[in-house]
């Protein structure tokens, strides 16, 4: 009867090592091949403290000393922005894709931190779609309910401002001097983004 019951067991140990197994694969097939997949295992590290921006303890200043060459963006509207245009401001400046998991997993805490400071006159956000598609990039916006203002690129880019990686964020002083950049993801919800920004535009 023991055999019995044993042999019961095994069966059935298998049986739920066998669906664990797949369970496992069917995941790390989902990270391998979907974005969506990456990014929500990236986001959920943001939000257990991983992934935060390199911002220094130390008093604001500018990790540049002379300003950026002037770079113009379009945005959706069909209007160009350009950096010479707005001197005097904060400019917050982060190069994506919809393609990208890690770029998809900081843009929560990017909106976020841009519905945080949307309303101050001093901060500007430009959200760079890199691959220059607003019929790709509007409508993934769109779905996420993302409010943060979005533009490409309408010329040439100092590699200072960005270099064959993304994501990058850039955050300019109001003298259009380089003060924050960061290759790679990390999570602006973090309170010492919201200060180091509003620290700029005093």
């Amino acid at each position: 009867m023991s055999g019995r019951i044993f042999a019961a067991m095994k069966k059935q140990w298998f049986k739920l090592s066998n669906l664990w197994n797949g369970l496992f694969f069917a995941a790390m097939l989902a990270l391998i091949f979907s974005t969506s997949a990456k990014a929500w295992a990236i986001e959920g590290l943001m939000k257990v403290g991983l992934f935060q921006p390199k911002i220094s303890a130390e008093p604001v200043k500018a990790i540049a000393a002379t300003p950026l060459p002037d770079v113009a963006f379009k945005g959706v509207d069909g209007k160009t922005v350009r950096l010479s245009e707005l001197k005097g401001k904060v400019v917050f400046i982060n190069f994506w894709a919809t393609w990208c998991p890690p770029c998809v997993a900081e843009m929560p805490s990017i909106n976020d931190l841009y519905e945080k400071l949307k309303t101050n006159k001093t901060v500007v956000f430009l959200i760079v779609d890199a691959d220059a598609n607003f019929k790709k990039s509007q409508p993934f916006m769109a779905k996420k309910k993302f409010t943060m203002p979005l533009y490409q690129l309408a010329g040439g880019v100092p590699t200072d401002l960005v270099n064959n990686s993304i994501p990058t964020t850039t955050i300019l002083d109001k003298n259009g001097r380089i003060a924050f950049h960061q290759e790679g993801a990390a999570n602006y919800s973090d309170p010492k983004a919201l200060k180091f920004i509003l620290e700029l535009a005093k």
